[in-house]
């Protein structure tokens, strides 16, 4: 039998592939194909533009427009302000509208071209001689009526506006506010090349002007300003969707009313927007129709106060044949935008400089050919980095790669400045940068690689997750933070201070108390991957989702809440022991806890010689006032709607009301955490909740004897239960009981407003 013959084909295995590879680094040189890796990782990162590369390039515009401003010749725009003088003359804003009926006819009596409001008048005067009737109980019955018949303050407004070329501002908002039935007010429109919408941005709720105001004007403008993604506001939507109508922006709007056209028209092609017209002008948009504003200088005689105006100090001509914007730069109205040239710019001026761009045709653009141009250049810069340092050396290529980049900033700023085209070198400079680096100081890298491996080394040291996060986010020990989605929790001793007096002769006893009090509760949020953010006195401050990420951070900051009240149980018991074997009195501890969850910013903040790892923002105010409204409520643990909705179906709670809390107009649907679901006796507690919302119900619709009913058949299931919601039923009784004295009115909204934090 012949026997087989072995192949001659060679088989390359793992360690073959590994020596080619290594024989063409050796050739081609390893700097080069790191260079290479580079570049091509730059490259996909620029095609990608993500929000730190979009950053970099509104910031090199930005610099280009500081440098060089838009020069403001006299133009017919002017912002009559409500400022701190007006403020301080005619009292807190708002003013009765007959006050602001009164400006707008000066200012129409100039004449005035058009008028714009960069404020939306969205609720009743309440100084109307109907609400004054309404307010003031004790009228007599003649009195009342006699002031009930009198013009409303906003129907004299309204008055004045119908003689007016007026324009209200509205804005868009995330979701429905109601007045569902209301048509989104807006001039016709003319779609040029397709429906716009699926361009524009969208919002599915409106804030908006009285009924009678809107009816009474000839424009309705947009006042929405939406920032670029570090809250810089460069561009203005030209006009955005609210439920499914196109509305102009304020300017836009402005413009229609002052030519008296009838409608305007959008012109887009397959790539989205390209420009808009109207009143004769035709503005180039980028494709979601945002117009970039080429911004001038602050300039003070943009602005004439609305006091100086109502006293006549400001001369006819001045305010004649003007497109006049009210709006106000008073600090305490927050109406303040940052903007390339200025990071404190009131939001009316924005509109001001956007009517002064158009009416002088600089209108910046980014042509399509801008974002082809930025990738070739990053391409050539790569190429030519790569090829030439191993030949030249870093020295030579050094200055070589100066003269080019003064090359590209001499042609991006010649474009800026005579074409009014925007073009980014600014990437493709760093790009030719950061393969420069590395492939310069490979070495240094290498070292680098093994200190790293040295410090890796001292994880048995320290906690790994520590060594971890530094090790590869060394930023977080400089000043600063990121936006997260957290939970917050405040915990705070009730009644401690009269427990304190009695350690006035014995401070080191109160230091004992503090420790037993606050290291149980401690261990509960350490043990369910919560952070300890700081002690005050007898409070704690916790948070959850960072710095470690926790997907189920509500979850784990309600657990933690009743794993300290059961831990505060097992103290007091101890206590008691202690108290009755000394033969002294014994006097409980007990807490309130306020639960939040909503996106705040986490990080290092404080100063450069000192900083704290913390988190800021409106869920940790609302959660602290919630821990003030438990002695309020009578319960131990309140949550704030954001975390309700995160935890519905894994905990026993129940909602107590609609609350503004203190330093807040938006109100927090608020809840009491009982327990677990897994409790024997949460099935009736399940009797409980549907009686206790048959009771809110009740109590919202103004059915006070219905509601009153309810809420003795709901202590009798917490008494059963031996639920700590007694004091709650209480309140709302008392509430229930004044409310049948005194009936709140058909506009009541059902909401209670927090007297004390």
């Amino acid at each position: 039998m012949a026997r087989p013959v072995k192949s001659s084909t060679p088989v390359f295995g793992f360690h073959s592939i590994r020596r080619r590879v290594l024989r063409v680094l050796r050739r081609f040189g390893v700097g080069r194909v790191l260079g290479l890796a580079i570049l091509v990782a730059v490259f996909a990162v620029r095609v990608w533009d993500p929000a730190p590369v979009r950053t970099l390039r509104l910031h090199t515009f930005d610099l280009y427009q500081s440098i060089h401003p838009r020069v403001s010749p006299p133009q017919p725009v002017l912002i009559v302000d409500i400022d701190e003088e007006s403020l301080a003359k005619y009292g807190q804003w708002p003013w009765p509208r007959t006050q602001v009926a009164e400006l707008v006819r000066k200012l129409r009596d100039a004449p005035a071209i058009a008028v714009g409001f960069d404020i939306v008048f969205a609720e009743p005067d309440r100084v109307s001689p109907d609400s004054v009737a309404k307010s003031l109980i004790t009228l007599d019955g003649a009195v009342r009526r006699e002031l009930e018949n009198m013009p409303t303050n906003d129907w004299i407004f309204s008055q004045v506006l119908r003689r007016t070329r007026a324009v209200l501002g509205q804005a868009g908002y995330h979701r429905e506010l109601g007045d569902f039935d209301r048509p989104v007010r807006a001039p016709p429109l003319a779609s040029l090349g397709g429906d716009p919408k699926r361009y524009l941005p969208r919002f599915s709720g409106i804030v908006r002007n009285l009924e009678i105001l809107e009816d009474a004007v000839p424009g309705h403008g947009t006042i929405t300003l939406i920032p670029d993604d570090d809250n810089i506001v460069r561009r203005v939507s030209g006009a955005i969707v609210i439920r499914d109508t196109v509305v102009p922006s304020l300017a836009l709007e402005m413009l229609r009313v002052a030519t008296g056209q009838s409608a305007f028209a959008v012109k887009s092609d397959k790539n989205g927007i390209r420009s808009l017209v109207v009143g004769g002008n035709e503005i180039p948009t980028g494709p979601r129709g945002r117009i970039w504003v080429r911004y001038a200088k602050h300039d003070p005689s943009r602005y004439v106060s609305a006091h100086a105006v109502l006293s006549g100090e400001v001369p006819r001509e001045r305010l004649a044949n003007k497109l006049i914007l009210i709006g106000t730069s008073a600090t305490g109205l927050y109406d303040v935008k940052a903007t390339p040239l200025n990071p404190v710019m009131p939001g009316v001026e924005v509109h001001a400089q956007l009517l002064e761009t158009i009416l002088t045709q600089n209108f910046l653009a980014r042509p399509n050919f801008t974002l082809a141009a930025e990738l070739v250049m990053t391409a050539l810069a790569g190429f030519l980095v790569v090829a030439i340092v191993p030949v030249l050396g870093a020295a030579f290529t050094m200055l070589l790669g100066a003269g080019v980049a003064a090359a590209l900033m001499g042609l991006s700023w010649y474009l800026f400045v005579d074409r009014l085209i925007l073009l980014d070198v600014a990437y493709s400079l760093i790009a030719g940068l950061a393969i420069y680096v590395p492939m310069v100081f490979v070495n240094y890298f290498r070292e680098e690689a093994q200190r790293r491996q040295v410090r890796g080394a001292f994880s048995q040291y320290l906690s790994p997750e520590l060594v971890e996060q530094l090790a590869g986010n060394p930023d977080q020990l400089v000043l600063g933070g990121q936006t997260k989605e957290m939970t917050v929790l405040f915990c705070d001793a009730h009644g401690f201070t009269a427990i304190a007096e009695r350690y006035k002769s014995d401070p080191q006893g109160l230091t004992r108390l503090m420790n037993r009090l606050l290291t149980p509760l401690t261990n509960e949020i350490v043990a369910r991957r919560g952070t300890i953010d700081k002690y005050m006195g007898d409070a704690i401050m916790a948070f959850w989702n960072a710095p470690l990420d926790d997907a189920r951070h509500q979850a784990n900051a309600c657990e933690t809440a009743l794993a300290m009240v059961r831990a505060l149980d097992t103290l007091n018991a101890e206590r008691a022991l202690t108290a009755e074997a000394e033969g002294r009195n014994f006097q409980p501890l007990r807490v309130g806890i306020g639960i939040n969850s909503g996106e705040c910013v986490v990080g290092n903040f404080g100063s450069d010689l000192r900083f704290d790892y913390t988190v800021l923002g409106d869920p940790v105010n609302v959660a602290s006032r919630l821990e003030g409204q438990t002695r309020v409520y009578g319960v131990t643990i309140l949550l704030g709607g954001a975390t309700a909705r995160a935890v519905a179906g894994h905990f026993a709670m129940l909602e107590l009301d609609r609350l503004k809390v203190k330093g807040k107009n938006t109100p927090e649907t608020i809840h009491a955490l009982l327990g677990a679901v897994d409790t024997d006796s949460y099935s009736s507690f399940r009797a409980l909740s549907m009686r206790h919302g048959q009771m809110l119900e009740s109590y919202r619709t103004q059915a006070w004897d219905t509601a009153l009913e309810r809420m003795n058949a709901c202590r009798e299931y917490a008494v059963r239960l031996e639920l700590p919601l007694i004091p709650y039923y209480d309140l709302m009784a008392a509430r229930a009981r004044t409310f049948q004295d005194n009936p709140p009115g058909p506009d009541w909204d059902g909401v209670t407003r927090a007297e004390t934090k």
